[in-house]
C-alpha cells in the first residue's frame, strides 16, 4: 500500500501543496538533498521511494543501524560510477540518519556537494542536535507531522478497497475502524499492520467484515471506547493533569489506565507529566521535574508494557506533591512585558567584555559603574542593577508559602532586597 506517486501520499499537505519545495523536486526532477525529520509511520520512507520513482533515479537504501563508513562510500562511488556510464541518477536514502557517527556522516558530504547522489536522510530526532552542520547546510529540511486520525483512517480505506490491500473482499464495521485508528497512534504502518492481523483473523472464522470482538482479539488490545470524534482522548488527558494538579491520585491513576489500556502513545503521557511537574508543581517540589524527565526517559528506553510501571510512579509523585503555579504565572509575566515592548537596554556592567574593543564601548569595564562579581560580596550576594532600566522594579516570580517553595519565598525575598539596594542588616544574617 505505499503510494506511489505524491498525490497518493496521505496527509503532509503542507509538502503535497502546489509550489512546495517537495513537489518542485519530484515535478521539476532537480537535483536536491533532503532532510526529513518526523515521527514513525509519517510516510519519510515513502517520501524518498516517490521523489525515486517520479523522477526515474535509481533508488538505493542504507540503514544507519547496519551500515558504516565502507557502505557508506561504496554506495556513493556505485552512483558516481552510473552517473558517468549512463547519466542515471541516484537516489540514496539513509534511514534514521541520527545513528550515524560524525565520521559517518562526512563519508555522506563528498556525494552531496558533487551531486552524484540526490540523499534523502530520514530522523526522528532533532536534526539540529544529530545531524553534522555541513550536512545539515546543505540539504532542504521537510519537517513531518503525525498523521491526523482522519489520516490514519483513510490510509485503512484506501487499503480496504485498493487492489493491493484488501480488494474490496472485507468490510470493517464503525467501531472497529475507531479502535484500530486509535492504535495506530498517528502510525499508518501500524494502522496496515493491525488491519492485516485483523482481515486474517476474520477471514479465519468465515467473517466478511472486521467487527470489534475481532479487531480486538487480532491485536491483544481491549477496546476502551473513545467517541468517533477523538474528543475523550483530549478529555481523558484533560482530567488526568487537572487530577495530577488536584492532588487526586486515585482519579489521576484511573484516567493513566485508561489511556494504557486503550493504547494512547506513551510519549504524550509522558510529556504532560514533564509539564505538569513544572506548571502545577514548580519549586514547591523541586524533585518534581527529575521525577517526571526520568519517567519520560524511561518510557524511551524500556518501552511499554514495563514502562506502565515508571508512569504510574510519577503520576503518584506528581499528584501527592505539594502544588504552586509560580514559575508559569512568572514566566507569562515576563513574557508579556517583552511582546509589550518592554525590554530595554543591557546594563553596560553586564554586557560581554571578552572581546577586543569591548573596553572603549564600556561593557564590562567600570565605566559608568563597575560590574560586582557576585562571589567577591558578602554571602555571595551583590548589591547591583541586573535588569535594564525599564524593568528595575519588575517582579515576576512570587513563590508561594507551599511545600519546599516556602523556603525558596523566604530566601529570595531577602535576595531581592540585597540585590536592589533596600536590603537590611539583618537580611545579609
Amino acid at each position: 500500500m505505499r503510494p506511489r506517486t505524491i498525490d497518493e501520499l496521505v496527509g503532509q499537505q503542507q509538502l503535497r501543496a502546489a509550489g512546495s519545495p517537495l513537489r518542485r523536486l519530484i515535478e521539476g526532477d532537480q537535483s536536491m538533498s533532503l532532510l526529513l525529520w518526523g515521527p514513525p509511520g509519517t510516510g519519510k520512507t515513502t517520501i524518498a521511494a516517490i521523489v525515486s520513482q517520479q523522477t526515474s533515479r535509481t533508488f538505493v537504501e542504507v540503514s544507519a543501524v547496519s551500515a558504516g563508513v565502507k557502505e557508506v562510500r561504496a554506495a556513493i562511488d556505485g552512483a558516481r560510477a552510473e552517473l558517468v556510464r549512463s547519466g542515471q541518477e541516484t537516489v540514496l536514502f539513509v534511514d534514521e540518519v541520527h545513528r550515524f557517527s560524525k565520521a559517518q556522516q562526512d563519508a555522506l558530504l563528498p556525494g552531496v556537494e558533487n551531486r552524484w547522489v540526490t540523499l534523502i536522510a530520514a530522523t526522528t530526532e532533532n536534526p539540529f542536535f544529530s545531524v553534522i552542520s555541513p550536512l545539515l547546510s546543505r540539504s532542504l529540511l521537510l519537517r513531518l507531522q503525525s498523521l491526523t486520525d482522519d489520516d490514519v483512517a483513510e490510509v485503512i480505506d484506501l487499503a480496504l478497497a485498493d487492489e493491493r490491500g484488501l480488494a474490496g473482499d472485507m468490510g470493517l464495521d464503525d467501531d472497529a475502524r475507531a479502535h484500530l485508528v486509535r492504535l495506530a497512534g498517528g502510525d499508518a504502518r501500524r494502522a496496515l499492520t493491525y488491519l492485516e492481523a485483523a482481515a486474517g483473523a476474520a477471514g479465519s472464522t468465515g467473517l466478511d467484515a472486521i467487527d470489534l470482538t475481532t479487531a480486538e482479539t487480532a491485536v491483544d488490545q481491549a477496546a476502551v471506547r473513545y467517541d468517533r470524534q477523538g474528543d475523550q482522548h483530549y478529555d481523558v488527558i484533560s482530567a488526568f493533569i487537572k487530577s495530577i494538579r488536584g492532588s487526586d491520585v486515585d482519579a489521576a491513576l484511573h484516567y493513566l489506565a485508561r489511556m494504557i489500556e486503550a493504547g494512547e502513545d506513551p510519549r504524550f503521557i509522558a510529556r504532560r507529566l514533564v509539564i505538569s511537574a513544572s506548571e502545577d508543581i514548580g519549586l514547591a517540589d523541586p524533585t518534581a521535574l527529575p521525577t517526571a524527565v526520568a519517567a519520560a526517559q524511561a518510557v524511551q528506553l524500556i518501552g511499554m508494557p514495563e514502562a506502565r510501571l515508571n508512569l504510574a510512579q510519577a503520576t503518584i509523585a506528581l499528584a501527592v506533591a505539594p502544588k504552586s503555579n509560580a514559575v508559569i504565572t512568572a514566566i507569562d509575566a515576563a513574557q508579556a512585558d517583552v511582546r509589550a515592548g518592554k525590554i530595554g537596554q543591557v546594563p553596560p556592567h553586564l554586557r560581554d567584555g571578552h572581546y577586543a574593543g569591548a573596553a572603549k564601548l564600556g561593557h564590562n569595564s567600570g565605566a559608568p559603574k563597575p560590574y560586582v562579581y557576585s562571589h567577591d560580596a558578602p554571602y555571595g550576594i551583590a548589591e547591583q542593577q541586573y535588569a535594564p532600566d525599564e524593568l528595575t522594579d519588575a517582579s515576576y516570580y512570587r513563590p508561594t508559602a507551599l511545600g519546599a517553595e516556602a523556603g525558596v519565598k523566604e530566601r529570595w525575598e531577602r535576595v531581592r532586597r540585597i540585590v536592589r539596594g533596600r536590603g537590611t542588616t539583618s537580611d545579609r544574617t
